[in-house]
Order: structure tokens, then C-alpha cells, then sequence
């Protein structure tokens, strides 16, 4: 096994033949996801092992605290004090449950920690009585996981691997967790290049924080690609949280092999949206992946609390809609950007297209939006190639933000197209049948870094992207007449068949007397209609109120508000010949139907435009002054939409009706070939 890949396979070939027909298939993961960690870990510990024990039992009855001499024997930030391994515990098979117990019972407390996030000890018992416990240990101790045949990066892409088998298996969401490591790869150049020369003074101290690490791939990319490729005395602080507890697990695990290990104490467990790891703590830099789309409701009350704070708090910008929390997971990180007097900060995060251009005018992701250009935080938006993650074909966008643009950025957004930078996969992984080359990662790097407009870069003033939307109204002109169908469409109408309903609590003869004289009404109403001129159109609706109160009045009674207004409804419609309809002020009254909007650009003035482009088309209409913005108080709510693929668009001319006719003459002789054929 000479690969990621072999070794996956392998494992997950364990899965498949030891567990099959003994536990279901939805519980794989359950079992498989921790032996893999142990045996790893184990790896590790196997070359100082035994002087571990030796310690361990020289200092047991000394010293109570031996934590800190115990790790400096095991080279480790974690250790383990039995004297079995897996391949030790095949020599008792009888006994393999009850050593298997204690085996994982004498890691360090850092690792018994991580285990328990699998809750392994559920299967147990179900494995050993079935047999089943001996043979997986047997299978797991016979691969060799330790970091000098398996990189981290490497074991990454086996966590991530299996996670997608086992979530394809269960048909559930396969790239909930991870990322794939060439987008990982462009986010950690796009974050990271500009600050080659600040990175690559004397023995620089960065921190390094993704809001959703899943198995930590992100931040361990991050620390390998400064050290290797900028400066190998660079010291990056990594911290992160995850709300799945087996890939909180597998971080935890991951970094407790790289250098020292005290990344994985800043690795935090739960909803970092409801229960931030990290508060009130700032960053260098930052990246992530949050899920696409993905339903925030569980987190719905602890986020508006928050929100009730405004900019102290992480989401005073505004809030999307609860389908999809991803926007909310970016101002999360950008609350989290060290003060530009402190060095600042910088992000890189990677979303569908929905943060783009989701929400009108005034809605929650446009606020934000608005919020992060108005305050000159995006710096660029790389488009990249589509069929690039496991779960989805989609396109998806990263955003690269900070709060120290360089000079020749500030107020501007640079837009790249990278949706060609890619090549064929030898091999499909779900969906992802698309990858970007290391080549092509620099190249897009370099067009990021150059700032200059060629066919894959365009760059925008900031404004360019906001608009203010203006309503448009017209005239309400009703005509009304008196009709039988008309009649009968009012007995549809609840407010007509209310009449008829008691919703008081009354005695049963108050409550059959009132509804009998509800039916009365309701008789006598229609009788008058019924005997109304049915040959008269009014043109006037004061006019027609005038003629209904009338026959209303001489037929000796009178009809409350909600009735009155569904007898104009129905015995109305809108007629361009009809008079404007007016309030009881005088005031015009607008037709709902007919309303409009108008998206202005911020840099014009909207009455010109109004005149121009809306008064020619329909003089009678206007603009709503009413509606204003709440943040400016001017006419008109002001949006932000960044509508990525207008501006690259390339149009393609149809294809010529000779062409055309050709391809289609060519599958006639198809059709007729293959009938030919059937005949014979």
C-alpha cells in the first residue's frame, strides 16, 4: 500500500468484511472511524513504548502527577501505560475484551478524551460476543499508520475518504466535513502570500483559526505550507472548533502528532455559531469551509440573542435566511480579525453561490453584504471550477477579506475567474470529477497577487456592486358592475360567510339565534344586489358606493366594513378607461398589482433615472417615497449583490441554421438506417 488511497481501501475493506451481517451498515463508522485513530496513535507510542512502562511503574508509588514525565519518555504530548498494543492483545484471545478495555483506559487523559467522542465502548461487547473484536484487532494491527509512512496530510485524506464511503453508504450528506485539499491548498496561497516577507522575518508568531475544522485538514495545510515553502522557524498557533464530535475526534487526534501538540488544546467541541470556543479572541489568520446551505435553526435563539447586540456582539450585521448559515460563519471570522493597530487580519472562506447574491434590497444577507463592502473588507472572489467537492457539482466562490488592504486595493474588489483552472480526474470521488493542479494553483495565485485586469481578473470599485431599489406605483382604476356571477362569488367570501358564524362563547340558543340572524343578513344582502341594475358599469368607485349605501339604506339596513369591502372587491376590476381610485384624504391610491421596482445604481441620482428610464414607458406613475432605507433614511432600500458571472460572461453565437438542418438530416439517416436494419 503505497498510497492514501490503498490504505482507505484497505480499512474500509475491514469495515466490509469483518462487520458485515453483524452490525448494519450505518454503523461502520461507529467502529472503524476509532480503531483507525488508535492504531495510529499506537504507531506513534511503539518505538518508545517500553521505556514508557518502565517509567511509569518506577515513578507509580512516588509520584501522583507523573503526566509531564511520562510525555517527555513517549517524545508525545500523550502516552499510553499498558503493556498491550494490538498486536500484543491477539496473544489472550480469551481475554481480548477485558485487555481492549484497558488498553484504551491507560492513554493520557488528552487521548481517552478523543476516544470517548466515538462512544466505541457501546460495540464492545456486541464485537467480543460475536466474535468480531479479536479479528478487527487482528486486521488493524497488521497496517501501519505512523506518521513517517503516512503523512498527515495523507491521513487526512483516509479520514476524509472513509467519511464519504461511509456517508454515501447511509445516503447522507457525503462532503459535510471536508474540503478538498487543492482548494485548501489555493485558500492557504491566496491567505499566506502576501505576507511572504512579513512571514519570513526571524521566528514569526502567527495564529492560525478555522470556525468549522472537520478533521483540521485547513489548519494543518496552513502550518505545513508556511514552514515549508516561506519559513521553517515560523511558529503558527492553530485553533479551531467543530460541532461533529468523531471529527472533533480525528483533529483533536491529527494534531496531537504535529510538533509539539498544543494545537490540540485549541481545538474546541460544538456549534461555534451558538457556542463560540474562541470568545473574544482575535486572529491572524483564518479559513473555512462551512456546510453549503445547511439549516441554522438549532442554533436560531442563541444567534438572534447575539444579534440583539449588534457590532459587539459577532452578528450585528444582520441575519440570513434559516436555510443557510454560511454568511453567518463569515462574520463570525470577521469579528475574529485582529485590529489592524495590532497587525490585522486576514481570511479566506469558501461558500456556494448563495452568499453572492441571495436576498433582495434591505433583506438580512444583503445587510451584510453591505456591511463588509462599505467597511472595504473583501479584497477578492475567485470562482472555482465546478464537480470540485465529493457531495456537489455546484460552482463554489472563495472570498478572500481583511481589515489592511494594500493601498492600490482599498475601495476596490478584485473578481477572478478560475472555473477553467482544472484538470480531469483519473477517477471520480462522488461528485468530484475535477481538480486543480499545483500549477494551476500558482497561476491563480499570481494573478491574485498582481492586481492587474487580464481576461481571468477584472477589478471593481467597491460601489459598483450596490444598488438603491425604488418602488414603483401606479394608479388603482377600478370599474365596477353588478353581475350574477359576481353575486356568486361573493358567497365565497369570508368575511361575507363570517356573517353567519358565532365566535363568542354563548349558551347554544344565543349562539343559533345570532347565527340565524347572521343568514338573514347574508339573504337580505343578496337580495339587494340581486335587484340592482346589472346593465351599469360605474366607472367611478364613489360613484358605486353611492348607488350600493342607497339600496342598502332603503332596504332598511346598513353592512359593517369587512362585508363592504369584499362587495367592492368582487364587484370590481381593474379598467384603464376607470377613474383613479382616492383615499378618504384625497390621497391617489396605488394598484398592488401594478407596483414595480427599479435597482438604481448607488452612484445615480434616482430621480433622473426615474425620468428617464421609467416616466416615458408609464407617465402615470411614481415614485413611493415612503419606503425608505433605515440606515440612510433616503428614498429607496439600498442592496449589494455581486452577480459573479455577469461579468465574465462571453457570449456564444447560435450555431447557424444550415448546421442545424445538417445534424438533423444525420439523425434522420440514423433513425432510418437502424429501422432498415429491424426490418431484415
Amino acid at each position: 500500500m503505497n498510497n492514501f488511497q490503498d490504505k482507505a481501501n484497505f480499512i474500509w475493506s475491514v469495515a466490509d468484511e469483518v462487520l458485515r451481517d453483524d452490525l448494519k451498515s450505518g454503523k461502520y463508522r461507529d467502529v472503524i472511524l476509532p480503531f483507525t485513530v488508535i492504531r495510529r496513535l499506537e504507531c506513534v507510542l511503539e518505538p518508545t513504548k517500553e521505556k514508557v512502562i518502565q517509567k511509569n511503574e518506577k515513578l507509580k508509588d512516588k509520584v501522583k502527577d507523573r503526566k509531564s514525565a511520562l510525555c517527555h519518555e513517549s517524545g508525545q504530548r500523550f502516552y499510553n501505560t499498558s503493556k498491550y498494543d494490538m498486536k500484543k492483545l491477539l496473544d489472550d484471545s480469551k481475554n481480548i475484551k477485558k485487555n481492549f478495555l484497558a488498553y484504551i483506559d491507560a492513554f493520557s487523559e488528552n487521548v481517552t478524551e478523543i476516544i470517548s467522542k466515538f462512544k466505541i465502548e457501546t460495540y464492545i461487547d456486541q464485537l467480543d460476543e460475536n466474535n468480531l473484536l479479536y479479528l478487527l484487532i487482528s486486521k488493524f494491527a497488521n497496517v501501519d499508520l505512523h506518521p513517517d509512512v503516512v503523512s498527515n496530510i495523507e491521513m487526512g485524506y483516509i479520514f476524509e475518504e472513509l467519511l464519504r464511503k461511509f456517508n454515501e453508504s447511509m445516503n447522507e450528506n457525503p462532503g459535510e466535513h471536508f474540503t478538498p485539499r487543492e482548494v485548501i491548498a489555493l485558500m492557504v496561497h491566496l491567505l499566506f502570500y502576501q505576507d511572504k516577507d512579513i512571514l519570513s522575518q526571524s521566528h514569526p508568531v502567527r495564529t492560525v483559526y478555522d470556525p468549522a475544522c472537520g478533521t483540521g485538514g485547513m489548519l494543518t495545510v496552513s502550518k505545513d505550507y508556511v514552514r515549508d515553502f516561506i519559513n521553517p522557524d515560523a511558529d503558527l498557533h492553530l485553533y479551531g472548533q467543530e460541532v461533529n464530535p468523531e471529527t472533533y475526534a480525528i483533529a483533536k487526534s491529527e494534531l496531537l502528532l504535529k510538533g509539539d501538540g498544543r494545537d490540540a488544546e485549541n481545538i474546541k467541541e460544538k456549534s461555534t455559531l451558538s457556542n463560540d470556543g474562541h470568545p473574544n479572541m482575535t486572529f491572524h489568520y483564518q479559513l473555512a469551509n462551512p456546510p453549503f446551505g445547511k439549516d441554522w435553526s438549532k442554533d436560531k435563539e442563541a444567534v438572534e440573542k447575539e444579534a440583539l447586540e449588534g457590532h459587539s456582539g459577532r452578528f450585528g450585521a444582520g441575519l440570513p435566511r434559516k436555510s443557510d448559515g454560511q454568511i453567518l460563519f463569515l462574520q463570525n471570522m470577521i469579528s475574529k480579525m485582529r485590529a489592524p493597530e495590532d497587525g490585522g487580519g486576514r481570511l479566506a472562506i469558501v461558500m456556494n453561490g448563495s452568499p453572492l447574491f441571495t436576498g433582495d434590497a434591505g433583506s438580512g444577507e444583503s445587510e451584510i453584504r453591505r456591511w463588509i463592502l462599505e467597511k472595504d473588507y473583501l479584497e477578492a472572489i475567485v470562482a472555482l471550477p465546478d464537480q470540485l467537492f465529493y457531495n456537489t457539482g455546484i460552482c463554489s466562490y472563495v472570498w478572500v477579506l481583511t481589515n489592511r488592504k494594500e493601498e492600490r486595493r482599498e475601495g476596490k474588489i478584485q473578481l477572478i475567474d478560475g472555473t477553467a483552472f482544472y484538470v480531469n480526474m483519473r477517477k471520480s470521488l462522488g461528485n468530484k470529477r475535477h481538480e486543480i493542479s499545483t500549477k494551476q494553483i500558482e497561476n491563480l495565485t499570481l494573478i491574485h497577487n498582481s492586481f492587474i485586469e487580464n481576461e481571468y481578473s477584472q477589478i471593481h470599485n467597491n460601489r459598483e456592486f450596490g444598488y438603491r431599489k425604488i418602488t414603483i406605483d401606479r394608479p388603482l382604476k377600478l370599474s365596477f358592475q353588478v353581475t350574477d356571477d359576481r353575486i356568486e362569488m361573493l358567497k365565497e367570501q369570508t368575511a361575507f360567510q363570517n356573517l353567519a358564524v358565532s365566535k363568542k362563547r354563548k349558551k347554544v340558543e344565543e349562539k343559533e339565534k345570532e347565527e340565524a340572524e347572521g343568514r338573514r343578513l347574508q339573504e337580505s344582502i343578496l337580495k339587494v344586489l340581486s335587484g340592482m341594475d346589472k346593465t351599469t358599469v360605474y366607472k367611478n368607485r364613489d360613484e358605486f358606493s353611492r348607488v350600493l349605501n342607497k339600496n342598502l339604506k332603503d332596504a332598511g339596513f346598513s353592512i359593517k366594513s369587512p362585508v363592504r369591502k369584499a362587495i367592492l372587491e368582487v364587484m370590481s376590476e381593474r379598467d384603464e378607461t376607470a377613474d383613479t381610485c382616492k383615499d378618504n384624504k384625497g390621497n391617489v391610491e396605488y394598484d398592488s398589482n401594478l407596483r414595480d421596482y427599479e435597482s438604481v445604481p448607488l452612484d445615480e441620482d434616482i430621480f433622473e433615472y426615474f425620468e428617464r428610464e421609467v416616466r416615458p414607458y408609464v407617465p402615470d406613475a411614481w415614485i413611493n417615497k415612503s419606503i425608505t432605507d433605515e440606515n440612510d433614511g433616503k428614498v429607496g432600500k439600498v442592496g449589494y449583490t455581486i452577480n459573479f458571472n455577469q461579468y465574465f460572461y462571453k457570449y456564444q453565437p447560435p450555431r447557424s441554421l444550415q448546421e442545424i438542418e445538417k445534424d438533423i438530416n444525420a439523425v434522420e439517416k440514423e433513425i432510418l438506417d437502424i429501422l432498415g436494419v429491424m426490418k431484415q
